[in-house]
């Protein structure tokens, strides 16, 4: 259930307050970032930034985490990003992870919006054209994952392959992202995101998405928000950027509830699946809301804020899967369930799929319990949710 909504719990932040350093803050801060790339020297802080990435000493980082404890500490809307993390996990080196993530999302969310949306000549090895913003994005999350000291392996849809970052295996996480999902769709100014998955030490595959310790996606809209989720810790959470450059926490969701909305990806294997036009038609004749972007990043994210729908993205004889499970699938499906919502595949949730490979891919549908019961017996006549409580994984 959402516990609330209040976006400037601790006061109204005026426009003033961001665009009074504006024009010097910008440019300090386009200056940094690309110089960033090639020494060690810390982000500049603007307006829109607030605190920038800071380079620690890494002599100065110890892995520390508290004992066990049974009781789970309530969080607060309205508290910071930092208060929040501190009372979600005893980890402190995923909460450095997590905050250093922050600030490059941050410096993202700047970014796309003064981007030049122009193609280049680059792909990556998946042979998807990449965007100008795209490379910027991924730069700045592998920078992130550098200077947060904790990471020892990452990887994204540009670069699929795995990059030391210096972290410790012992205590230190592999992460998994897509720099800027729906960076196709940023011309026509659609809200797009960044994905990404955190997993325990230095092995990307042979896991599932049942042993990240953490999923969160950054999403680039009219607001800037944060949405994370932590193993453990009940709710996925969402934090707002505030003009000042802070995250504040907005909103909690743990309960995915029944509502008819649909968001039906990959609409042209209705044309050879016969069961997905079935389910398709059933959304229309019932009379559903359709909400679809052709963005993963807001057509997910809009079932954990209106706490209700079902995204879905199924394949046919001709239209193979095209969703990464390492990138994006599962760490979506984390923050699905964390939410209380489900996630499938078709016959399991999206969480328990070994992944083999880095490119792995998956059809997938997430959403209310329900929603998830009907599209595995539409599509394969029975569901493995039927009896099973809400909230209960199966």
């Amino acid at each position: 259930m959402e516990t609330g909504v209040a976006c400037f719990a601790r006061g109204t932040i005026l426009p003033s307050v961001a665009s009074q350093h504006s024009t010097s803050s910008y440019a300090s801060s386009t200056r940094s970032t690309s110089s960033s790339f090639t020494t060690s020297r810390s982000l500049k802080s603007s307006s829109f930034f607030g605190e920038a990435l800071r380079v620690i000493p890494r002599s100065s980082l110890k892995v520390s985490k508290a004992q066990n404890s049974s009781l789970i500490t309530k969080c607060e809307i309205g508290e910071s990003l930092e208060d929040f993390l501190s009372k979600a996990t005893p980890d402190k080196g995923l909460i450095r992870l997590l905050i250093s993530m922050s600030e490059a999302i941050r410096t993202i969310a700047f970014k796309v919006r003064t981007a030049s949306c122009g193609g280049t000549a680059c792909v990556n090895s998946f042979g998807d054209e990449q965007l100008a913003v795209d490379m910027l994005a991924d730069k700045l999350l592998f920078d992130a994952l550098s200077h947060s000291h904790f990471c020892k392996y990452a990887c994204s849809e540009e670069v699929p392959e795995l990059q030391d970052m210096g972290g410790p295996v012992e205590g230190g996480f592999s992460v998994a992202f897509d720099p800027l999902d729906g960076s196709s769709i940023v011309d026509t100014n659609f809200t797009v995101g960044t994905i990404f998955g955190v997993w325990p030490g230095d092995k990307l595959t042979g896991v599932t998405g049942r042993d990240q310790v953490a999923a969160a996606m950054g999403i680039y809209g009219p607001r800037t928000t944060y949405v994370i989720a932590i193993k453990g810790f009940p709710g996925t959470h969402e934090f707002l950027l505030l003009d000042e450059g802070k995250w504040q926490h907005v909103k909690e969701t743990t309960e995915i509830s029944e509502g008819k909305m649909f968001s039906p990806g990959n609409l042209r294997a209705t044309f050879d699946n016969p069961d997905y036009d079935k389910l398709i038609n059933y959304y229309v004749k019932e009379k559903y809301t359709l909400r679809y972007t052709g963005g993963m990043v807001p057509d997910v994210n809009q079932i954990i804020v209106k706490e209700k729908g079902v995204f879905t993205n199924v394949i046919s004889p001709t239209t193979k899967a095209k969703l990464r499970l390492l990138f994006e699938v599962a760490p979506l499906g984390l923050l699905i369930e964390n939410a209380g919502g489900y996630s499938s595949d078709g016959t399991q949730s999206v969480l328990d799929k070994v992944i083999v490979n880095l490119d792995d891919r998956t059809q997938v549908a997430y959403g209310s319990k329900n929603e998830i019961i009907r599209f595995e017996e539409t599509l394969y006549g029975s569901s493995r949710l039927k009896g099973v409580p809400v909230g209960a994984s199966a």
